[in-house]
C-alpha cells in the first residue's frame, strides 16, 4: 500500500448543468465542496478509471482501471487513513497465460462469501481484440484477500477465473454489464457482442452463470437479435425485480435503432423478453449505455447519451400502468460539437429518499461533463448541478457509476488530471 503523495484539489461549486427538460424548475446550485482525493499516477497505480466505485460498509472505495502496470487493466482499493485517501492496487491483468482477462470496464461488486467479482471486456477465448492487440472475448472473475499478512509490501489478491466468453454462442465483450446474483448465488449479466442477430459480430446476450462441480457453467438466457422488434448491444446489465424477472437496456436495435429497455420473464423452463420501450432518438432520448434502477415503487429509471431537448441525452421515468408502462423524460442534458456521449454513460445511483445522482460524460459549462442531482417533489422533478468539469486538475469525462457514503458524500472517478491518467473524487454537501 502507498500514499497518493498528490496534494488534494478543492474547488468550491458554482455551477450550471445542461438543461432540463422543459416545464421544471432549474434552481441556483447548492454550495457543494469537490475535493480530488486521488490522482492516479500510471503502472501498478493505474490508469484511466472509467467505470466508477463500490463502497463497503466501512466506506472503502473499489474500482477499476482501464490500463494498469501492463496496460491491461487493474483493481484497486480506497481507504481513508490517517486523514488522507490511500490506495492500495489489489490485481493487475496481463492479458496472458497466468492472468488472461483484459480491460475490466465494468468495475467491480461484492458477492457471495464476501468477495469482489467482476468481468473482463477482453482477454481469454476467442478472436476479439483491444486496441493493444490482447485477444480474448472477456472473463468473468473473482478476487479474494490473501490469507497470509503483507507488511510494507504491496499484497496484491488472488483472482480466481469463472468463465471465458467464447465470442460465439456463449456471448462476448461484457462492456459493462456489472454482474448481480440470485439468492443461489448464481450470477447475471450482459455481454455487448456474441450471440446471434443481424450485427456484425453478433448482437449480444443475457447470461447467467451457476457455480458447481469446481467450476461455473453458462447458461444464455436470452441472445438479442437486432431486428425491429428487438434491441441489440447491450452495454449495461440487469436488474431483479421482487418477484424474479430482470430488466435492462440495449444500446441499438429496437423499432427505430436506438435502443430499448426490455424485461425478461421466466417461463416453461426458458424465458420471455418484452420491449418495454424503444426509444426514438427524438425528445424521448436513445442509445441508452446505462442500466435501470428501481424505486420502492417498482418505478424505473436510467439515462441516454443523445436525445433530449439539448440533443445530449436524458434521464428518464418508467412507470407501470397496468399491462404498459409510461415513459416521461425527467433531465435533458445539452451536446456539444465533438462530444461522444453528453448525457449519463452509467446506472443513476438512487438514495434513500429517491433522489438520482448521475454524472455525464461530456455536457457541464466547460462541456467536460458534470455531476448533477434530480429530486422530486410533488410529482416534479427538479435537476440540480452540482459539479461541471473544467478539463484540468479536476479532471473531465467522468463517465463512471457514484456512490454515496453513509453521510451524503458523494464519490466518483474521470478521466484527465494533473497526471493525465485520471482521479477520484469526492462531493461534500
Amino acid at each position: 500500500m502507498f500514499r497518493d503523495t498528490l496534494a488534494s484539489v478543492r474547488i468550491g461549486l458554482v455551477a450550471v448543468i445542461g438543461m432540463c427538460i422543459a416545464g421544471l424548475a432549474v434552481p441556483p446550485a447548492h454550495a457543494q465542496t469537490y475535493t480530488v482525493i486521488h490522482n492516479f499516477l500510471g503502472g501498478p497505480d493505474g490508469n484511466e478509471p472509467a467505470y466508477g466505485l463500490t463502497i463497503d460498509a466501512a466506506g472503502n472505495l473499489y474500482g477499476s482501471t482501464f490500463e494498469g502496470d501492463d496496460g491491461t487493466g487493474s483493481i484497486y482499493r480506497l481507504r481513508y487513513r490517517n486523514s488522507t485517501w490511500q490506495l492500495s492496487p489489489l490485481y493487475v491483468f496481463t492479458g496472458g497465460p497466468s492472468s488472461p482477462g483484459a480491460v475490466p470496464y465494468a468495475g467491480v461488486v461484492f458477492g457471495p462469501g464476501g468477495s469482489l467479482f467482476g468481468t473482463t471486456a477482453y482477454g481469454g477465448e476467442g478472436n476479439c481484440a483491444t486496441w493493444g492487440g490482447t485477444l480474448g472475448c472477456g472473463t468473468a472473475f473473482k478476487l479474494q484477500p490473501q490469507v497470509s499478512f503483507c507488511v510494507n509490501a504491496t499484497c496484491y489478491w488472488i483472482e480466481t477465473r469463472l468463465f471465458e466468453f467464447n465470442g460465439a454462442s456463449g456471448g462476448a465483450t461484457p462492456y459493462g454489464g456489472i454482474p448481480i446474483f440470485d439468492q443461489a448465488g448464481n450470477m447475471y449479466g450482459t455481454t455487448f457482442a456474441g450471440g446471434g442477430g443481424n450485427c456484425t459480430a453478433g448482437c449480444g446476450l443475457v447470461y447467467e452463470l451457476s457455480p458447481g462441480n469446481g467450476g461455473w457453467t453458462e447458461t444464455v438466457l436470452y441472445s438479442f437479435t437486432g431486428a425491429p422488434g428487438d434491441g441489440a448491444s447491450p452495454w449495461a446489465g440487469v436488474i431483479f425485480d421482487q418477484t424474479g424477472n430482470l430488466y435492462g437496456t440495449t444500446q441499438y436495435g429496437g423499432a427505430y435503432g436506438y435502443g430499448t429497455i426490455y424485461e425478461l420473464s421466466p417461463a416453461n423452463g426458458g424465458w420471455t423478453e418484452k420491449i418495454l420501450y424503444n426509444f426514438q432518438g427524438q425528445q424521448d432520448g436513445g442509445n441508452p449505455y446505462a442500466g435501470l434502477v428501481f424505486d420502492h415503487a417498482g418505478n424505473l429509471y436510467g439515462a441516454t447519451t443523445v436525445g433530449g431537448v439539448g440533443a445530449g441525452g436524458t434521464v428518464f421515468e418508467l412507470t407501470p400502468q397496468g399491462l404498459s408502462w409510461n415513459y416521461q423524460p425527467i433531465c435533458s442534458f445539452t451536446r456539444q460539437m465533438g462530444e461522444l456521449a453528453g448525457g449519463p454513460v452509467a446506472t443513476p445511483t438512487m438514495d434513500a429518499a429517491g433522489n438520482l445522482y448521475g454524472a455525464t460524460g461530456g455536457d457541464g459549462a466547460y462541456g467536460f461533463g458534470s455531476v448533477f442531482e434530480a429530486s422530486q417533489s410533488g410529482g416534479n422533478w427538479t435537476c440540480t448541478p452540482l459539479y461541471n468539469f473544467t478539463g484540468g486538475n479536476d479532471g473531465r469525462l467522468p463517465r463512471g457509476n457514484l456512490v454515496l457514503d453513509s453521510s451524503g458524500n458523494i464519490y466518483g472517478t474521470a478521466a484527465g488530471g494533473p497526471t493525465g491518467y485520471g482521479v477520484a473524487f469526492e462531493i461534500t454537501r
